[in-house]
C-alpha cells in the first residue's frame, strides 16, 4: 500500500466533513440573504428611484439618482426630527442606563423575593410596545391620567404631556426610558456576576467599601460590558417607532418628530417611498456608525 492510496480516504473524508458543514450553514445563509440582505438592497435602490404608488400599477420607477437624498435633507423637519433623534436617543441612553445599573446593584444583594421581582422586572420587556405606548397614553392623559391626578395630592396642576410641544418629548423619553430598563437591568446585572467576590473581600481588608468600591472595582470589571450595553442601547433607541406612534404620532406640532417617524409618514402617509426610504437609509448609516462601536468593543476583550 502506497502513501498516496493512504491519504485518497483521509481526502474524502475532509471532503466530506467540508460538505456537511456547508449544509449546515447554507439554510442560514439563504435565510440571511432572503430575509435581511434583500429587503436591506431594495430599499437602497428604492431611495434612488421616484417609487409611488403609481409604480404598484404600472410597475416603473424612473431613477432620480440622490434626489431623494436631497430632498429629505433639504426638508423643513429634517433638522427638528434630527435634533429630536439626538435628544430622545440621549435622553433615553442615560435614564435607561442609570437606572438600569442602580437596580442592578440593587439586585446583587440576596434578600427574600429578590428573584421574583427580577422576574416582574421584565414585564415592560415582554410587553408589545404598541400595548406599552396605549398603556401610558392612558397614565399621561391630561384630564383622566392617573400620573396628573396622583400630582394634583401635592397641588400640582395638571400637565398636558402629550399635547403641548413642551412636554410631549419628555414624556415620550419617560416612557422609552420604562421601556428599556430591563435590557440594561440585563446586562449589567450578568455582567456585576462575572466579578469575582474575592476582589471585593480584598479591597475591604484596605478599607475600600461602598463607593471606594464601586468606582476601583465594579466600574473598571464592568467597563466592557457598559459599553456594549450603551451602543446597543444607541443603535437600538435611534429606531424606536412604536413608542412614538403610540403616544403622539410625531406631534404635538412635530414635537416628538424623529427621523424614524419621518420615514414611517413620508412613505406611509405620504405615500412617497422613494423619500422615506432615503430617511431610512440615513438612520441605517447613523446606525451602522454605532454597530462598528459595538463590533470594536466586544471583540476588545477577546484580543486582551
Amino acid at each position: 500500500m502506497t502513501a498516496e492510496t493512504i491519504r485518497r480516504p483521509a481526502r474524502r473524508r475532509i471532503r466530506r466533513d467540508d460538505v456537511a458543514k456547508l449544509l449546515f450553514v447554507v439554510p442560514a445563509a439563504i435565510y440571511i440573504l432572503l430575509f435581511f440582505g434583500y429587503p436591506i438592497v431594495k430599499n437602497l435602490t428604492m431611495s434612488f428611484q421616484d417609487y409611488t404608488t403609481k409604480t404598484f400599477f404600472t410597475g416603473e420607477a424612473p431613477w432620480v439618482g440622490i434626489s431623494n437624498y436631497v430632498t429629505a435633507i433639504t426638508s423643513s423637519l429634517f433638522g427638528p426630527a434630527l435634533l429630536n433623534t439626538a435628544l430622545f436617543t440621549a435622553g433615553s441612553l442615560v435614564g435607561q442606563f442609570v437606572i438600569g445599573l442602580g437596580l442592578a446593584l440593587f439586585f446583587q444583594k440576596k434578600f427574600p423575593l429578590s428573584t421574583i421581582m427580577r422576574a416582574l422586572l421584565l414585564l415592560p420587556w415582554l410587553l408589545p410596545l404598541i400595548v406599552a405606548s396605549a398603556t401610558w397614553r392612558s397614565i399621561l392623559d391630561q384630564d383622566s391620567g392617573i400620573l396628573n391626578r396622583f400630582l394634583g395630592v401635592f397641588g400640582v396642576d395638571p400637565v398636558p404631556w402629550l399635547s403641548s410641544p413642551d412636554h410631549a418629548l419628555i414624556a415620550v423619553i419617560i416612557v422609552n426610558i420604562w421601556v428599556g430598563i430591563p435590557f440594561n437591568v440585563t446586562l449589567l446585572y450578568g455582567g456585576l456576576q462575572d466579578i469575582p467576590e474575592e476582589l471585593y473581600e480584598a479591597a475591604s481588608l484596605d478599607g475600600a467599601t461602598g463607593w471606594k468600591a464601586f468606582w476601583h472595582i465594579t466600574l473598571p470589571n464592568l467597563r466592557g460590558v457598559i459599553g456594549v450595553t450603551l451602543v446597543l442601547g444607541v443603535v437600538y433607541t435611534l429606531k424606536v417607532l412604536d413608542v412614538i406612534l403610540g403616544l403622539t404620532g410625531g406631534g404635538p406640532a412635530n414635537a416628538t418628530q424623529t427621523i424614524a417617524i419621518r420615514s414611517y409618514q413620508t412613505s406611509f402617509v405620504d405615500f412617497e417611498f422613494g423619500v422615506g426610504a432615503a430617511f431610512s437609509n440615513i438612520l441605517i448609516l447613523i446606525s451602522l456608525v454605532f454597530a462598528i462601536v459595538y463590533l470594536r468593543s466586544t471583540r476588545k476583550p477577546v484580543d486582551e
